[in-house]
């Protein structure tokens, strides 16, 4: 299979390791648009789309191979086996934290760090883990995607980006959402928000930041205290920010703590 084709890719940049920049649900590594062009003056940068979503295709998409994030994780690998020089360092939004994780679980020592932004190893509360939702929450959520999903888009979508000072990122957020295949998104919203990584979580040795905003809906800072007491080589780092997506809405304080971050570790 043309892996360039499935994924979307597009390689830029020369340097002394490889970024790979993977984007969260409902969206498309456009979403790196503020964030990554920087890296490729100093790294190799790897945009590409998760399968089922931006401009990846379609055809490649198997319902039984993304039952669970590992079917996207396994993509990873191959994608870095394919377009990787030097040390790997994937930078991960959201759902794609935990498929960067599970690449890392699957082939040890073929990722060097992670960069994961508004992560989240389960979202769901259970005891004194705090996820976020309580089980009624996700149930809701996902039958009023069922049921209707380009109103759920354009309703939900501007909550999840936050940045109230900044509408116009709502929207694009939005547009993302409605532009993606229903069905498909349907099936991974149920993949992503009932997945429990947390004991995975517990076995990744690979040096990690974690880049938690300070108001987030769908990855609180209980979550990111409670991934920095798990992982013994993380670094957590709180942006002050509205929202999931500090990476558009934050693009400078998330290029500076991972800057602080890749020269600590050397990178």
């Amino acid at each position: 299979m043309d892996l360039k084709a499935r994924n979307n890719v597009h390689v830029s940049g020369e340097g002394p390791a490889t970024l790979f920049f993977a984007h969260g649900f409902g969206c498309d590594q456009n979403m790196w648009r503020l964030l990554a062009p920087a890296y490729a003056r100093q790294y190799k940068t790897v945009l590409f789309d998760l399968v089922g979503g931006g401009n990846s295709d379609l055809a490649a998409f198997d319902p039984n191979k993304y039952s669970s994030l590992q079917g996207y994780a396994d993509d990873l690998v191959e994608l870095i086996r394919e377009f990787a020089e030097g040390p790997v360092i994937v930078v991960g939004h959201s759902v794609s934290a935990m498929i960067g994780m599970l690449a890392d679980l699957a082939a040890p020592g073929l990722i060097a760090g992670h960069v994961m932004v508004g992560p989240s190893p389960c979202y769901l509360n259970d005891g004194d883990y705090v996820g976020g939702f309580s089980r009624q929450d996700i149930d809701s959520l996902l039958e009023a995607l069922e049921s209707n999903y380009l109103g759920w888009s354009s309703t939900m979508a501007p909550a999840i980006m936050g940045s109230p000072e900044q509408p116009e990122l709502g929207q694009e957020l939005s547009n993302s959402f409605c532009r993606t295949d229903p069905n498909i998104a349907k099936h991974f919203a149920r993949v992503t928000f009932l997945s429990d990584c947390r004991e995975e979580l517990r076995q990744l040795q690979t040096p990690t930041l974690i880049l938690q905003c300070d108001e987030d809906m769908i990855a609180p800072i209980s979550v990111g205290t409670y991934m920095h007491r798990v992982l013994p080589r993380s670094t957590l780092r709180i942006i002050e920010n509205v929202g999931h997506c500090p990476h558009l809405s934050q693009p400078s304080a998330s290029a500076d703590a991972m800057d602080e971050f890749f020269k600590v570790q050397g990178f």
